[in-house]
């Protein structure tokens, strides 16, 4: 079977984000997966709503959001790009890197997954969480304990592989919705 195409969407816009520390070692950790294809999509660098993101995650056969936890939710930019989109979700899988305080970004998650129920995505159940995220990496941007996110990280990514071919072929043989 061909590639998997997975979208990895950072959420984070902010001035001084710390989000491209994150996206960077998920994006290489995920790069490093034989089935995967990996298309890093970050809303600070695209204009959104619009037709690139639309397209982007319209190709995708997944998408991995990294989000970090803002007043116990997730950002109101991520929010309006997805509330922009519509069918380019519907029963995709979405998995989450998240980063926060002492939750992790885990609320921010929580929160997603009732959004993205309603646009049909299927939420896979592993997450990788960065508890304090800034002191959790060297200044190199490698995570202090490197061994124990890269394990969560490839439980994360075999789930989301699973639910993207089977999603996949569901969605090739079966019109969903239909």
């Amino acid at each position: 079977m061909s590639q998997l195409k997975i979208a990895v969407l950072t959420a984070s816009v902010r001035e001084g984000r710390f989000a491209p520390v994150v996206a960077n070692w998920f994006t290489a950790r995920a790069a490093l997966h034989p089935e995967l294809a990996v298309d890093p999509v970050d809303l600070a660098k695209i204009p959104y709503p619009g037709e690139e993101l639309s397209r982007r995650l319209a190709a995708a056969d997944g998408v991995v959001v990294i989000t970090p936890e803002y007043n116990h939710s997730f950002p109101g930019p991520l929010k309006i790009a997805l509330d922009s989109v519509g069918g380019e979700l519907r029963g995709k899988p979405v998995a989450f890197v998240s980063y926060g305080g002492l939750s992790g970004g885990l609320r921010a998650v929580e929160a997603l997954r009732v959004v993205l129920a309603e646009l049909h995505a299927v939420t896979v159940r592993e997450t990788v969480s960065f508890h304090g995220a800034a002191g959790q990496f060297t200044p190199d941007g490698e995570p202090k304990d490197a061994k124990s996110v890269d394990e969560a990280a490839a439980v994360l990514l075999g789930q989301l592989v699973w639910w993207a071919r089977a999603l996949r072929t569901a969605r090739a043989t079966h019109a969903y919705g239909s």
